[in-house]
């Protein structure tokens, strides 16, 4: 599972760099301090060892250190009904961000990328099939982000 994930957050986030940036130029969303609180702290207690590649890292504007390739990651997914979730953080505590990963069955993939106090910081679709990638314009991106935010609260509330 590692292998198909970190295949296809490097194929889609390599895209991204190259996707214009525009819906999430305002202010950040902020949404539940709370609950990406406490998702953040259930993945660092919960996660299992991943990574976050360099690529992805760079697409999603994560610092990283020119020598480092991956970023070790606490990490936890799930399938259902055909959906992929992913969540992801980074072992290193002083890199604070949430990032969700949703794949769809009609071959679309979110990403979503947060910190816990400062809510969602952007947001993107990939399409592989037609190699592309596009920034969600910011209420699209707010109302996916809320559902992913509650999808992992109640994970987290229950295991």
């Amino acid at each position: 599972m590692r292998r198909v994930i970190g295949s296809m957050l490097l194929a889609a986030c390599a895209l991204a760099q190259a996707a214009p940036q525009r819906g999430l130029h305002a202010e950040p969303i902020v949404f539940a301090f709370d609950s990406l609180h406490g998702i953040a702290a259930w993945l660092r207690s919960n996660g299992r060892e991943g990574y976050v590649g360099a690529d992805v890292a760079d697409a999603m504007g994560i610092a990283r250190g020119e020598d480092e390739q991956v970023l070790p990651a606490w990490q936890r997914g799930f399938r259902s009904h055909e959906v992929l979730r992913i969540a992801q953080i980074l072992t290193d505590e002083s890199k604070d961000f949430i990032l969700f990963m949703v794949q769809q069955p009609d071959d679309q993939v979110y990403f979503y990328l947060s910190t816990p106090l400062g809510g969602l910081h952007k947001a993107f679709v990939s399409i592989p099939s037609k190699n592309l990638v596009l920034p969600l314009e910011r209420a699209e991106a707010e109302l996916r982000f809320r559902e992913e935010v509650l999808y992992w609260k109640d994970r987290s509330e229950s295991r």
